[in-house]
């Protein structure tokens, strides 16, 4: 019965919520962990059967195989879902995660770079080969845009709007966004298209990806990476760095700026303002640090 249920949930995942299939598969090992702790039972109850009680005998039970309470948050959240999915479904009548409680999590900051550090690791680029052409490029955008890693290597010419100075981004759940684009990124993005990338090989399907490998191919996300990591060391900065870190410089030296909180949302594809909000935390810490090290009163 549960087979059943979790295939269309996997159906639902994939068609109607448009996730990729490894969040699919992280949503179903949820499931399969919570059918594994129903197993105690000589026969397994159908979801329909399932009570808060249970539940909170699963969260117990996770919480005993020395699971992080983040762990735990996540695994909740995909059971939230699947029962959502029931629920759509008319399989259940009432959603016993309803009033599950989320372990407390402290949600970590995350490293951010100064400007003065971003310039700082674009300026370690070679640009006397081809790749650094196409390095440049890539990190000018990603911090002018405030991109994910997934969105870089995903990016397309024919979402490039240029000389209107904005990109079509596709992001979480193929969810479409406009965002603007800085003149520096603009530059070297042209620079690279027009004069590097049309002198390399085109492997067939990736005509419309703007950022290639040398065999023609699109980059992969662990190349990013490792791109990230050897400038950071070649720039000497200790701070533990990565391709989200250029996202979250963005959007903090967006708010330290004075941004509208909606408008960074907007251009990070947050679906919830909540998710934004962090870098309002990022803030505040900033303007202690500030005052920490210029008010008198603070340096006593």
């Amino acid at each position: 019965m549960w087979d059943a249920y979790k295939k269309g949930f996997k159906a639902f995942l994939r068609l109607e919520k448009s996730l990729s299939d490894l969040s699919v598969e992280a949503y179903l090992r949820d499931v399969d962990k919570l059918t594994l702790f129903l197993t105690k039972e000589e026969n397994i109850p159908p979801p329909s059967s399932i009570t808060l009680k249970d539940l909170q005998g699963f969260v117990k039970w996770i919480g005993e195989l020395g699971m992080t309470a983040t762990s735990q948050a996540r695994i909740i959240s995909g059971i939230r879902s699947f029962y959502k999915y029931l629920l759509t479904e008319q399989v259940v009548s009432v959603d016993p995660t309803a009033l599950l409680e989320t372990p407390k999590t402290k949600r970590a900051l995350p490293d951010v770079l100064s400007f003065e550090e971003i310039e700082l690791i674009i300026g370690q680029i070679d640009q006397s080969k081809p790749e650094g052409g196409r390095n440049k490029a890539i990190l000018e955008t990603m911090y002018s845009c405030g991109l994910r890693v997934s969105e870089v290597v995903g990016l397309k010419i024919s979402c490039l709007y240029l000389d209107v100075g904005f990109i079509r981004v596709i992001g979480k759940g193929d969810k479409e966004r406009l965002v603007p684009i800085g003149s520096d990124a603009v530059k070297y993005i042209k620079l690279y298209k027009d004069n590097i990338r049309v002198h390399q090989p085109l492997v067939k399907g990736a005509e419309d990806i703007l950022f290639l490998n040398s065999r023609g191919k699109g980059l992969s996300r662990v190349m990013i990476f490792y791109i990230i990591r050897d400038l950071v060391k070649k720039a000497g900065i200790s701070k533990t760095i990565s391709p989200h870190t250029f996202r979250h410089s963005f959007a903090t030296h967006l708010v330290e700026g004075g941004a509208d909180l909606r408008a960074v949302q907007e251009m990070l594809g947050h679906e919830s303002i909540t998710t934004t909000e962090i870098y309002t935390h990022l803030d505040r810490d900033f303007l202690r640090n500030t005052l920490q090290q210029f008010h008198p009163a603070f340096k006593k």
